[in-house]
Order: C-alpha cells, then structure tokens, then sequence
C-alpha cells in the first residue's frame, strides 16, 4: 500500500560575498561579561578561537541587504531547482530570530512577517499560499521541516518552502569574543508530497525542549564593553554550558529519532548538524557513536563548512544541503537510499533530529 511521504525536491542558498577574516578582529577591544578588558593579547585570543572553532572566514551581508532580503534569494534558488510554478506554494516557513535588521540599528523588525515579505518579493499571488515565520532559535529550519511533514501527511498540503536566514553581524558585540564565531547567510528547500510504497524522504523525527535550567544561555545583553555609548542589545551567551548541555544531549536525540524507524549508527551516510562549533560538533559524533559502544569515529560521515562560513544560525544546516546536494563539498557525494541525519541545537534550549532517505 502506498504511503504519502515529504520528500526533499529542490535547494538554494544565499552566501553573502563580504569575506571577514580572523585578522579583521585584530582592531577590536575584547572584555569580559563583568567588563574587564582581556590582558591577553588579541592575537592571541584569535588564535585560541581558531583553534577551537576551525573559523578562519565568515561571510557578512552588504549594508544595503536584511535578512528578508537574503532570504528571497535562497528562495528564488530554490524554486528554480526544484522546477515549480512558485504559485503552487501551499506554505512558505521562514525560520529567523531577529527579523530584519538594518545596517547600525539593533533593533529587530518582525511586521509584516519575514515570510509575508519573502512571498512579496516573489510575487506570489495566490491567496492559499500561507506564510509564517518560526523564532526557534537555531534549530528552526529543521523544526519549519517538522512541521512541514506533518502538513503533507496530514493531506494539508502538498508543495512548502522552509527557509532559514539569518544576518547575525547585526546583532553581535563587537567587543564580546563570541562575536568572532556569527556570521550571515539564507537557505531554502522546497518538500513536496509524494505516493509511494518505499520508506523514502522524511522518515522521523525528534524535538526536545529544556527551559527550566538552560533557557538563558543565550540571551540579548548590553555590550561587554562599560564604556560603550548606546543603549543596543547584543546576541549574548553562555558558551561553557552551552557546550555542555549540547554535547550531552543532542546525541541522545538523535538516537531517538534513529530508533523510532529501526535504523542504527551503521545505516548513517552523512549527518549534517547545525555548524555551531568544529570542536562541539565533532564531541557530538563521538559521543553520537560512544552511545552505540564504537570508539572509532566514521570517517567522512559529517561534512562541514565552518572554517569559511561561521555560524550562521538557522541557515546552517540548509546552506550544508544545498552545498552538498550541488556537489560542492569536497569528498561529499549523496546517492539512491542513503541516509542523512539532520540535527541542530540553540536558543531556548531546543534541539531537534530529523531522519531522512533519499529517493
């Protein structure tokens, strides 16, 4: 018997073309969260953060471009990969947290939604194509995924657009160390139902939720800097406990969605989770496998495009698959039933894992 299932029918991104290398942080005054400035010298607290983070580049947006924007460019990528009438959208899901922000000006812009701008800046007539945004920290391009399973088995829908943009260069303090880590960029995929009787496409899935103790560890801040002039906030956080709660639990979520279809570390062909930290994503496999009893990491099983494009939030892991679905990563080929395993973790604390089989 048949089974409608989401399947994966087109990609795009948007890679802003500002390059901002380590060496351009050699100017800036660090300070720590209670002021102080850092007695270490900055060239050395940018070669400890590369060290630790693999970024040695990241990609900022030209003053004149906001996350919408960018947004409507992964979009528009994605339509013409996946050949559709844009018309047919039933859904567009923009994944964001800070709206649009503009060029020396913190403050976000959420209305119209960035969805509703999105549609917009495509034209999009029909009045059934149904747009919102989803502020989820940076799984939310994989939740907008989620749910957007859930509209096609439900028979809501047949044909979504889930985007992830994000412009994190407008919100980051540029005398707190993390600001080095933040980077801009927009990815888009289009879903689309399909009848068959193979298990192929989105299979499962699994969220989590951790509010009581671990809902501050990122959070918006004044600068670190006490003698800064201006009321802005800043993207803020609390990288230790951050690393440790997201290395100790995204495995376990994981598993779970692995489970819930019978599948094991062995069926996994790639896994490609959210480029938060080289060195956070690469304890995560470890431990990912730790938890199968297997001490030996899989070779060439997680791509990664950090080193260049730091961490973009919620556009990470969509700007990953478009890359990876072209072929533009080196040593990074997907064929007929492999596997791929999605995961991210952010702001909230959330964490999500998808499973998914390519057709």
């Amino acid at each position: 018997m048949s089974d409608i299932r989401t399947i994966i029918t087109g990609t795009g991104s948007y890679i802003p073309t500002r390059i901002i290398l380590n060496k351009d942080f050699l100017k800036n005054e660090f300070f720590d969260a209670s002021g102080n400035k850092f007695e270490t010298p900055i060239e050395e607290i940018i070669t400890k953060f590369e060290e630790i983070t693999d970024i040695r580049e990241r990609r900022y947006v030209n003053d004149d471009l906001v996350t919408s924007d960018i947004a409507f460019y992964a979009a528009e990528e994605a339509i013409k990969s996946a050949g559709i009438d844009k018309e047919s959208l039933d859904y567009i899901i923009v994944a964001h947290n800070f709206g649009d922000v503009k060029v020396n000006n913190t403050r976000s812009d959420f209305v119209p939604s960035l969805a509703a701008r999105v549609k917009f800046k495509l034209g999009i007539v029909n009045p059934k194509t149904i747009s919102y945004d989803i502020p989820f920290g940076c799984p939310g391009w994989l939740q907008g995924m989620i749910q957007a399973d859930y509209y096609i088995k439900s028979g809501d829908a047949k044909r979504i657009m889930v985007i992830g943009a994000e412009t994190l260069s407008r919100v980051c303090d540029p005398h707190d160390r993390d600001s080095m880590l933040y980077a801009d960029g927009a990815g888009a995929t289009i879903v689309e139902a399909r009848k068959t009787d193979k298990p192929v496409g989105v299979l499962s899935f699994g969220s989590r939720s951790d509010t009581i103790d671990h809902a501050y560890m990122l959070w918006l801040g004044k600068s670190h800097n006490p003698n800064y002039k201006g009321d802005e906030l800043f993207l803020k956080m609390n990288g230790r406990k951050l690393y440790e709660y997201a290395l100790n639990t995204v495995p376990i979520v994981v598993k779970e969605s692995l489970e819930k279809v019978k599948l094991g570390l062995n069926d996994i062909s790639k896994v490609l989770i959210h480029q938060a930290n080289a060195k956070l994503d690469e304890g995560i496999l470890k431990y990912l496998h730790r938890l199968y009893g297997v001490k030996k990491v899989t070779e060439n099983i997680m791509p990664m495009i950090i080193s260049k494009l730091g961490n973009s939030s919620v556009a990470t892991v969509p700007t990953l698959l478009d890359l990876l679905f072209n072929k533009k990563l080196e040593n990074h080929t997907v064929a007929i039933n492999n596997i791929l395993v999605f995961a991210s973790v952010g702001a909230g604390m959330n964490i999500n894992s998808m499973i998914y089989r390519m057709p």
